[in-house]
């Protein structure tokens, strides 16, 4: 008895491009010779071209192999060796429990799409596996592999120490039930410090690139060493299972600067292909699987409508992205034919253009969410050479799509009564006092409570702060700052910035250039005395009674806004405290900052920042009259703000200035929060915002 698979087989296939010279024939299934007989036209010997992605591919120049290379992150006199070298890969062997893989507890086996056929046809399989309706849901666990010992900290279930890196196991997967909330939470933690890890390492290297530039006018990109990097350490996430439908812990809307950062957290897996599949050598069937797709308008057949997609197969182009041959199907695209027949879904990526974006290209990748394969066929593309068509259809039930939410924002930046403008009760409760307006928009009640503040831009101290502060002094340089000066060694001998401003490493505090610098407004160590850039908005949720949310893409490790209100000495404080305590206590911030450049992941002799030192805080910061937009963050135990402490108008270390940064690539529309260390416990935010 033949195999159920024997029937399928793609070389009977109707999906096929004549032979060159012969015209197209209508979009029929069949083809008619002229002695009238029907036949089905074969398809050629097999060759996979991969689809190329414009702006976005991975290129192997000169350039990327040198990154490949043992290189040394360097910033000021502090290095971190041999980041690519086989010393630290070597300690990252050594130290299991430094090195982490996720979910190879809760990743099972996916069987459902074949398992009808397999128990009609008794297709043999292995011992203890089970073979179930295809309908019915059920899944089968997968028990880790011998060789990796389950990692022992309470905090991270079902991480993995892995030995040595890996290429990626084909097994098919599909996580169905990612739990309770908890476990939730779990994932996506793992999956944020991940990101975490890669921003971190992509901006650190982003000073060596600066220098490199500045000497010998060669360019590396940041984002191919950072992912090599934690390749090799064995820190991508899902390598051991090819995870069909949804990652655990990547949430639809989330924004990735870069294709390789979508590897890292398992979403594609191709840096450069647009289909991303189960080879057929690797499958249980021997048929290849499509798991997740990106659109980004690189083919000319292309049609995308939000929740309908027109998806042009790959192969047949040029250099220059011109279709000039026909296309097989083979590779990814009879994947795709394949995933439409058996009902199996695809996770969707969208690559749109983005005002604020990192990548040469002005583009940035959002997860769409999951759709389903509906329909497929061959036909005459635009340039007149044959290409395979898939028509994908979003499924139900899914949380809005991050590239509509990208649109949405972009028009309300050009227009702000575009959306609901009688819900805008303020189109800048700064009054100007800001260099970009902040947004207040409320449409679920008649509270406008904000509009009652007095809008500060900046912190308030009392005069004592500056007397206290010492003797004045500041830099000499003219220019900018340079490695070395008087600035530089106050921070420990480096800079905490990158030339575009971003934050390198979270410090106990940083020392910026003040009143008393000679470095001119540009200074690259200048970034958060120039306030406000991003364009943000107090709005009212029902969730956490009033929130904030940007208009932009933030960045990571990009300046937000500093959280401003009136310094109260501890007995100020615990004067007007007595009537009820609504003061914010800067001691009380957890310390995320420590996890922003934590790479003890991946260097075993890497140490927590310590220096310059500050001592405990012991005041408050009165909000209750005059306050800014950081006042109205929602706190969260998994926060995407950070607190930095900065100095600049003055030495006094008693009394710094409280900075926000992004701890990661924060997409428009979505929630700013902090860890406040303590808030109501019924509420999870601050009182004086409720």
């Amino acid at each position: 008895m033949d195999s159920i698979f024997s029937s399928q087989n793609p070389t009977n296939s109707t999906f096929l491009p004549p032979p060159p010279g012969i015209p197209f024939p209508a979009a029929t299934t069949t083809v008619t010779t002229p002695n009238g007989e029907t036949t089905t036209p074969r398809n050629p010997t097999p060759i996979l071209i991969p689809k190329l992605e414009p702006f976005a591919g991975w290129i192997e120049t000169p350039n990327t192999k040198e990154s490949q290379k043992p290189t040394t992150f360097s910033n000021g006199p502090h290095t971190l060796l041999n980041l690519f070298g086989d010393e630290t890969l070597a300690s990252a062997s050594s130290d299991k429990n430094d090195t982490v893989s996720n979910f190879n507890q809760i990743s099972e086996v996916f069987r459902t799409a074949f398992s009808k056929g397999l128990q009609q046809f008794q297709v043999p399989k292995e011992e203890n596996d089970t073979v179930l309706d295809p309908k019915s849901g059920a899944i089968v666990p997968v028990p880790p592999p011998e060789n990796n010992s389950i990692n022992s900290n309470k905090d991270s279930p079902g991480a993995v120490a892995l030995s040595t890196p890996r290429s990626r196991v084909k097994e098919l997967v599909r996580v169905t039930d990612f739990g309770g909330v908890k476990e939730q939470r779990h994932f996506r933690e793992v999956v944020r410090k991940t990101r975490m890890i890669y921003d971190s390492l992509r901006v650190l290297s982003t000073v060596d690139e600066e220098r490199r530039v500045e000497f010998d006018h060669r360019r590396v990109r940041g984002d191919l060493r950072a992912s090599n990097l934690m390749r090799n350490c064995g820190l991508w996430l899902n390598r051991d299972k090819r995870i069909v439908g949804a990652i655990p812990g990547v949430c639809v809307g989330d924004v990735f600067l870069y294709r390789m950062e979508l590897c890292v957290v398992g979403l594609h897996g191709q840096p450069q292909a647009g289909i991303d599949y189960l080879p057929a050598s690797f499958s249980a069937n021997g048929e290849p699987i499509a798991t997740s797709v990106i659109a980004s308008g690189g083919y000319e057949d292309d049609l995308d409508e939000g929740d309908v997609i027109i998806y042009s197969g790959h192969g047949g182009q040029d250099k220059n992205s011109k279709q000039v041959f026909h296309q097989k199907l083979e590779g990814g695209n009879l994947a795709m034919e394949r995933s439409m027949q058996y009902g199996i879904e695809v996770r969707v990526i969208r690559g749109v253009r983005c005002e604020g974006s990192a990548s040469a290209s002005g583009k940035l990748y959002v997860y769409d969410g999951l759709y389903k394969i509906v329909q497929c066929w061959f036909d005459v593309g635009k340039s007149g050479f044959g290409v395979f068509k898939y028509k994908l259809c979003r499924i139900d039930g899914q949380a809005k799509m991050g590239s509509s939410v990208l649109k949405e924002a972009n028009k309300l930046r050009k227009d702000p009564l575009s959306f609901k403008p009688m819900c805008c009760l303020s189109l800048d409760i700064s009054m100007k006092k800001e260099y970009v307006p902040v947004r207040l928009f409320n449409d679920i009640d008649q509270n406008n409570d904000p509009l009652y503040y007095e809008y500060l831009t900046r912190t308030t101290f009392p005069d004592s702060v500056f007397h206290q502060s010492g003797r004045a002094t500041g830099c000499d340089c003219v220019g900018g700052c340079v490695d070395g000066c008087f600035c530089a060694m106050k921070n420990g001998g480096e800079f905490s910035y990158n030339q575009n401003g971003v934050l390198l490493k979270g410090k106990p505090v940083i020392f910026e250039c003040g009143p008393f610098c000679r470095c001119p407004p540009h200074c690259r160590n200048r970034v958060t005395q120039k306030g406000l850039k991003h364009r943000l908005e107090v709005f009212r949720s029902r969730e956490t009674g009033w929130g904030v949310r940007s208009l932009d893409l933030i960045q990571a490790g990009a300046f937000i806004c500093e959280y401003t209100g009136v310094i109260l000495t501890r007995e100020q404080a615990e004067i007007l405290s007595m009537n009820g305590d609504s003061l914010i206590y800067p001691n009380r911030f957890s310390d995320r900052w420590a996890e922003w450049g934590d790479l003890s992941l991946i260097d075993s002799n890497y140490v927590r920042p310590s220096y310059p030192s500050i001592p405990p805080l012991d005041f408050a910061l009165d909000v209750s009259s005059m306050r800014n937009v950081a006042c109205y963050m929602s706190h969260s135990s998994t926060p995407n703000v950070l607190v930095q402490f900065v100095l600049y108008d003055h030495n006094n270390l008693m009394f710094p200035h409280l900075m926000l940064f992004a701890m990661e690539s924060i997409p428009p529309m979505r929630e700013l929060s902090l860890d406040y260390g303590v808030t109501d416990e019924m509420t999870g935010k601050l009182s004086i915002c409720n």
